[in-house]
């Protein structure tokens, strides 16, 4: 794998692109799971949670919450084509979108597959902007797409 000093801009830029990288593993979101996060956050709207009524809903069955989906990055994290060194930390800077487009029925796969969109420098470091696309298996639609943002501390 590249490593690319953070300070690098003119390499990062480099790996800017419009193209989607590589799949990354599938992790299955269950019906446990969705109540599990409608407990924890008290988000119990029957659409997440009543297996009887969402079937005469809008999907026919229940859903993942859209924050549930974009909780679940850490475990469908693409493949990397490169590594950032040369930092002293790496501080989640925020979010420059986000965009829930297809609903994630219970019991799915999702994986997902992200590109890196832009390269800034930051007055304390380099700004990393990666847009990430989280699918349901089989859907060409993302369930999510989220710009995350990664400032990497000088």
């Amino acid at each position: 794998m590249n490593e690319v000093a953070f300070d690098d801009l003119q390499i990062l830029r480099s790996y800017v692109s419009e193209e989607f990288g590589d799949w990354s593993n599938e992790y299955e979101i269950t019906q446990e799971m969705i109540d599990s996060f409608a407990d924890l956050t008290t988000d119990k709207q029957w659409i997440h949670i009543d297996k009887e009524r969402a079937k005469d809903g809008p999907f026919g069955t229940t859903i993942a919450h859209g924050f549930l989906v974009l909780s679940m990055m850490p475990a469908v994290r693409p493949p990397a084509n490169f590594v950032v060194v040369g930092h002293k930390a790496v501080a989640n800077f925020g979010s420059k979108g986000m965009r829930f487009l297809d609903p994630l029925p219970a019991d799915s796969r999702i994986y997902a597959r992200n590109r890196l969109q832009d390269v800034e420098q930051h007055r304390r470091g380099t700004l990393l902007t990666q847009e990430v696309a989280i699918h349901r298996v089989g859907s060409e639609k993302p369930t999510l797409l989220y710009q995350l943002q990664l400032l990497y501390l000088a």
